[in-house]
């Protein structure tokens, strides 16, 4: 009998492929939007995609680390959120034409990832028994969806992979389709009937096209659909509770408000960088994959470790204590020589030496160990803390409750030291300890124990690269020795003299200080330079190095042209 070969799909990949990769990717996005979902709805736990991802974070080398921060700057966690999916749509595609092929292979595939998820919420700092929950339920919708979409998988699928050589073997559960697959011939046949029947004819609907076909689209298409929605709406569900808390809180005025920003705290010329940085241009640099939610109700800090006296307060126990105001500079450790990774608020909270005093550590206890709410967490020596600088655990900033991004409700600010040793967002616990006893996150990651800010300078305009006029440019921008002050600034071009710039006023030695100074550009090319010296005359380093693993030196250096 003669088989008509207008019944062969097309020349090129079996469409039996793709319709796995299609319903393994379907059913995977479906198990990510569910667990967003239900990770919102129970109050936060870890959602698949955030745990897994938080593994990733932790278990990166520091190269890894270093090189995200470099090439993607604050965009790391969102280059690194699209990787884990880039990741999960391959494996979920092989999953899925396993499932096509044989069930339990896909099943034993979306088991595999679901026990991935599983353990990695359940290895999340602080975890519940609730954690892994929207891990298991997304895990068993997928497994639903997979044997849904295998179901009404289209016959010609099914009968093209025969025909093209697909030899399911023995004990196969294709079901339906392996009965078409016997047919030498079948015929077309319009009109009433069910995909999976065993006339051995392939059923079309009005519109030419299979019914399986379309149901199939249509499952698989709807779930990429709902979880496309389900995974932001998830997130924003949670932020909107928690945002909402936010703009309910009421900051209490400070026993020892700020000092008036000097008349001259800034040098008037377009381009540098502002005293006060907002917000929203407020660098953020930190190991959370996806901003920690919590709300003040349920934040709780724990003093304890070596002290005599171990305290537990709430939120509105804090800010019924004395607060203290202050401009304070934060720097990042693996700011670049010039880079951006520095900014300036001011800030409002409780100073940690009241509590440290209140809890009477150890003399033994060298190390303040702060964790944040999603783990993460920072040595600070405990001298430092009780030195009298103004270290606090801050509940605002620039004049409102603590963005979100950068630790509500609280975090530590401390003067002078990197941020990586001391400021911790989203703080939960402050424990007592020796340096000899623990090592922070990033101590165990080759970054040193110890890391005071290095006086350094940066040139804000003009820009790098710039084609310039001839004649007076003002050369300007800001530097920066927290809790050392800086007492010059100079500037050369070429290698020419150094040239004192002129400095700004500042409220203290813990804030940076914008400066300028008039340069009577001449034709050519130009190579600027500056450099700081601070309240100790210690003069900045030439000496190039990188952020590991105490920060980076050099000088910043730009070249420009002038017409």
């Amino acid at each position: 009998m003669e088989t008509r070969k207008t019944d062969r799909p097309a020349p090129g990949r079996p469409p039996k492929q793709w319709y796995g990769e299609l319903a393994g990717v379907a059913a995977t996005a479906l198990a990510l939007g569910l667990g967003e979902l239900m990770a919102a709805a129970t109050g936060g736990p870890s959602a698949p995609l955030v745990a897994v991802g938080g593994v990733a974070v932790d278990a990166a080398p520091t190269p890894v680390k270093e090189f995200a921060v470099a090439v993607f700057y604050t965009y790391d966690k969102l280059a690194l959120q699209a990787g884990i999916v880039l990741v999960l749509a391959v494996f979920a595609a092989f999953i899925g034409v396993l499932a096509m092929r044989r069930l339990w292979y896909g099943l034993a595939g979306v088991a595999v990832f679901g026990m991935i998820g599983v353990l990695a919420s359940a290895t999340r700092p602080s975890a519940t028994w609730a954690y892994p929950l929207p891990t298991v339920a997304g895990a068993v919708a997928a497994a639903g969806l997979l044997v849904l979409l295998r179901r009404t998988l289209p016959r010609r699928a099914a009968v093209s992979a025969q025909d093209l050589g697909d030899d399911t073997g023995p004990g196969d559960d294709t079901g339906p389709d392996t009965d078409v697959a016997a047919q030498g011939t079948h015929t077309p046949v319009r009109g009433a009937g069910s995909p999976s029947s065993d006339t051995g004819n392939s059923v079309l609907d009005g519109a030419g096209q299979p019914p399986g076909r379309r149901r199939f689209l249509a499952l698989a298409v709807g779930a990429i659909g709902a979880a496309a929605v389900a995974v932001p709406g998830g997130r924003r569900l949670w932020a909107q509770r928690v945002a909402a808390a936010r703009a309910a809180v009421v900051l209490p005025s400070p026993s020892s408000p700020a000092a008036p920003l000097p008349a001259k705290v800034s040098v008037g010329v377009p381009g540098v960088e502002p005293f006060v940085t907002s917000a929203a241009d407020f660098y953020r640099i930190d190991t959370a994959l996806t901003v920690p939610q919590m709300e003040p109700r349920d934040w709780r800090l724990t003093i304890h470790g070596r002290v005599k006296r171990p305290l537990t307060l709430t939120y509105e126990q804090l800010l019924a204590r004395p607060m203290v105001e202050r401009y304070i500079t934060l720097a990042c450790v693996s700011n670049e020589v010039g880079g951006e990774l520095v900014g300036n608020a001011r800030w409002l909270g409780v100073p940690i030496k009241d509590l440290l005093d209140e809890v009477e550590p150890d003399d033994s206890a060298d190390q303040v160990v702060s964790r944040s709410v999603d783990g993460y967490t920072a040595g600070t020596p405990t001298a430092a803390l009780r030195d009298g600088r103004d270290a606090l655990l801050a509940v605002g900033m620039n004049g409102e409750p603590l963005p979100v991004e950068h630790g509500f409700p609280v975090r530590m600010v401390v003067p002078g030291l990197y941020g990586y040793v001391s400021a911790t967002k989203w703080l939960t616990e402050l424990e007592l300890s020796r340096f000899s006893d623990f090592s922070a996150y990033w101590v165990r990651r080759d970054y040193a124990a110890l890391a005071p800010v290095k006086t350094q300078s940066r040139i804000d305009t003009p820009a790098a690269g710039r084609r310039l006029e001839q004649g007076l440019v003002m050369v300007a921008g800001v530097a920066w020795a927290q809790h050392r002050g800086v007492s010059a600034v100079e500037v050369r071009v070429d290698d020419g003299p150094w040239q004192r710039a002129q400095l700004a006023a500042v409220p203290s030695v813990d804030t940076w200080r914008q400066w300028s100074w008039p340069w009577p550009a001449t034709p050519g090319e130009h190579r600027l330079q500056v450099r700081a010296t601070d309240n100790t005359g210690q003069v900045q380093t030439g000496q190039v190095h990188e952020p590991l693993p105490d920060g980076a030196t050099g000088r910043h250096t730009i070249k420009v042209t002038v017409a």
